[in-house]
């Protein structure tokens, strides 16, 4: 697949390469894995003067040894004699610096923690002594959002305050993944963009591993994604562990029991047997992979807060493949591909919802969107949006099915909420999966 969009993220990293040009530029990009930081960096350095640098979980002087070969063919720089330590190296490379411009990326940056601790300082000393006389665009990217939070954000941490740039990259946004499908794929169906959501949530290597298979369609999509040599089955472990470290087992329960509904803490608590509010801190504030689903425009201190699963994949891998780890080891995701496709309408209808969701996020016309409820849980509205500067907004109801939608119903359900939004100039607005494919705006 072919690279899109980032237009945004290319442009700021120029930027900062023409800054290096005057004097040296630190500058962190985190993004969850697959999410194409790699392709960004390595497309924005095209035609550059730079040294692309992958940090494994190797012993130090073998990494040192690797990144000393990679700077002579990179750069033809000669590093005399043996570097042990990626501390003598950086400096080695920052000298270089001194007399031309180059930019110096150094992927999955958070890797050094279990290389050598101290190799954060190393690089603190180093940085403050050269970065006023060098001419290195310095990039660190990182996909273990926690570590990489704690590296750079920690008071206590000697990188601390020492980035001059941050980036965070977000997966393809929904018109991104509508060009996508519509270059595989013109005459794509509404159940087609779902699906791919569902199955991506615009993750960059997702979409690449569908679209390169020919996974184009609702059907082809599922087929591909469980198919028993599918890296779909396996990413769920393989993104999480390292994340969670030991205590991966309750997190994973926890995240499969929000994917199967069970949205209260007070609920969680009863099948883990414990209490979790540490856990569920953990995932919302360090991890950022849940997030609080409140009623929109409620006061803050709101008890019974509901948790939802931000990632699209994470949510559909939880509900789907993590519980039924027995049919894929016994080779049998027939029956799993059936399952997901028997249930595929019911789940999709929240997803719909999120898509909706996403889709007035990334529109960037409002200041808060959410889902609305009273106390009773009687009347719930799928999509409150609003813009709190101009005073206006959109309350939708969303259906799959558009003969399940009425205005009249909710009108009754938005007159609820008439006087906290006094003064506002609300659009009520239908929404089905048939609008998918053609809407823009909302």
């Amino acid at each position: 697949m072919r690279f899109y969009n980032r237009k945004e993220e290319l442009a700021l990293l120029k930027k900062n390469r023409e800054q290096s040009e005057r004097q040296s530029v630190m500058t962190t990009l985190v993004g969850r894995r697959r999410t194409g930081k790699t392709s960004l960096l390595l497309k924005s350095a095209e035609g550059t003067r730079h040294l692309y640098l992958y940090v494994s979980k190797d012993n130090e002087q073998l990494l040192c040894r690797k990144f000393q070969e990679q700077a002579t063919m990179a750069l033809g720089i000669q590093i005399y004699g043996q570097v042990t330590s990626f501390g003598e190296l950086f400096e080695q490379l920052m000298r270089y610096g001194m007399d031309r411009q180059y930019t110096l990326i150094i992927d999955e940056f958070q890797n050094f923690l279990s290389i050598n601790k101290s190799i954060p300082s190393s690089i603190q000393d180093v940085w403050d002594r050269y970065k006023d006389r060098s001419h290195v665009n310095l990039i660190l990217c990182g996909s273990i959002y926690s570590m990489m939070k704690k590296i750079f954000e920690n008071g206590d941490e000697p990188l601390y305050g020492r980035r001059d740039s941050s980036m965070r990259l977000l997966p393809f946004s929904i018109d991104t993944l509508k060009k996508i499908l519509a270059d595989h794929h013109p005459a794509y169906a509404p159940d087609d963009l779902l699906c791919l959501y569902m199955l991506t949530g615009g993750v960059a290597k997702y979409v690449a591993l569908l679209m390169d298979a020919g996974a184009t369609t609702k059907h082809k999509m599922l087929k591909c994604a469980l198919a028993p040599d599918s890296p779909f089955l396996t990413e769920g472990t393989e993104l999480l562990v390292s994340e969670f470290g030991r205590d991966y087992g309750t997190y994973f329960s926890i995240l499969q029991l929000i994917a199967g509904g069970m949205t209260l803490q007070s609920e969680i608590d009863s099948v883990i047997g414990k209490n979790t509010g540490a856990y569920l801190s953990n995932l919302y504030e360090d991890y950022t992979f849940i997030s609080k689903n409140v009623p929109i425009l409620s006061k803050q201190g709101v008890r019974n807060i509901k948790w939802q699963i931000d990632d699209s994949f994470l949510r559909f891998w939880f509900r789907f493949v993590y519980p039924y780890q027995g049919l894929i080891e016994s080779n049998r995701t027939s029956l799993l591909l059936q399952y997901v496709s028997d249930n595929y309408m019911l789940f999709t209808g929240k997803t719909l919802e999120r898509f909706y969701h996403d889709l007035a996020m990334q529109n960037g016309r409002y200041t808060r969107i959410g889902n609305w409820w009273d106390k009773k849980g009687e009347n719930e509205i799928d999509m409150v949006a609003l813009n709190e500067f101009e005073r206006m907004g959109v309350i939708a109801e969303i259906k799959r099915n558009p003969k399940k939608l009425s205005l009249s119903v909710l009108e009754t359900k938005a007159a609820l909420l008439s006087s906290v939004l006094k003064g506002y100039k609300i659009e009520l607005r239908l929404l089905s999966l048939e609008d998918i494919c053609t809407i823009r705006t909302l």
